[in-house]
């Protein structure tokens, strides 16, 4: 059941979305800031994962707004941003992220990562712990395990081939777990609209998706030398075969303040699964608000500890 001290309905957006452009060491990017009425907690940043631009969060940002202001990007790489190539590091990525926050006047942040997202978002954390109140990876890994090398790779060589059927056919069996997908709830419905995504792919999002993999195959595992400060939860659906929980739980044993949760009936694709349930967690996340008893996933593991104040 929803936390009756969290507000749950009465949405209503204050202005229309604004839409800006930026450039960041001389690469076209762009962010979309969308404001409400009535703000509860700090300002939500999402940064997403391979394939998504800042209008695509859909009802994940919909849902947020009954909360917060929410600010999605198209970061060098992605959207209607120019193809960053696969040289400049993730690190870069998170400049990038700091620069647009800068030019539209957003201070401290809540930032939410997903997927490919949450390495630029851990990144960032560690960069520019100041800005970032508190911090939620949605499926996420210290290095890429062997199988899904493997698949990656074999999809950038369909990709460049023109061998679109077998390049999304091997995506979709990384993002979805064929095993589980009559278990995931919306999970057939997805797979076929993120199928016709990509099949539909355009010459530059092509060129975007390659940079961007080839970049996460150079820099294969996450720097965890500098542990992000803040708080941090770390969730992902409980099929999920490619950010596994286990790969996940490790990512949390990394961070000072760290928790760690599974959605159910849900895989690697659980924001836009379970888009009301992973809004609601990660609201509470962020507004310090209990992180147990909840119908939709296993209760939350305390995976770190500091002295800094924490969900009950």
């Amino acid at each position: 059941m929803p936390d009756p001290t969290i507000p749950t309905s009465g949405l209503t957006v204050g202005v229309p979305p604004v839409v800006a452009t930026h450039s960041w060491q001389g690469f076209h990017c762009e962010s979309r800031l969308v404001r409400t009425d009535s703000p509860y907690v700090a300002p939500v940043v999402l940064v997403g994962g391979a394939f998504q631009t800042k209008e695509s969060w859909g009802r994940v940002e919909a849902e947020f707004l009954a909360h917060a202001d929410v600010f999605t990007v198209d970061l060098p790489g992605w959207g209607q941003a120019d193809v960053l190539p696969e040289e400049h590091g993730v690190e870069s990525l998170a400049d990038a992220l700091d620069h647009m926050l800068d030019e539209v006047g957003l201070d401290v942040v809540n930032v939410v990562g997903g997927s490919y997202g949450t390495a630029i978002a851990y990144t960032f954390a560690q960069r520019h712990p100041d800005r970032v109140r508190r911090m939620a990876l949605v499926g996420t890994m210290t290095s890429i395990p062997d199988h899904a090398e493997t698949a990656i790779r074999r999809a950038m060589e369909l990709l460049p081939a023109g061998r679109m059927e077998d390049f999304a056919d091997t995506v979709l069996n990384l993002l979805f777990n064929p095993r589980t997908i009559d278990s995931v709830t919306g999970g057939a419905r997805l797979r076929e609209g993120m199928r016709r995504r990509l099949l539909a792919l355009r010459p530059q999002e092509g060129a975007q998706a390659l940079a961007n993999t080839v970049r996460l195959l150079v820099h294969k595992s996450l720097d965890t030398s500098i542990a992000p400060p803040m708080p941090v939860l770390v969730v992902t659906g409980e099929h999920d075969h490619f950010t596994t929980p286990d790969l996940c739980r490790e990512v949390a044993t990394t961070c000072v303040d760290s928790w760690f949760t599974t959605i159910t009936d849900a895989d690697h694709m659980v924001p836009f699964e379970r888009s009301a349930e992973i809004v609601d967690l990660l609201t509470r996340f962020f507004a310090d608000q209990p992180l147990t008893g909840l119908s939709y996933c296993c209760d939350a593991t305390r995976m770190s500890t500091a002295l800094a104040a924490s969900p009950r």
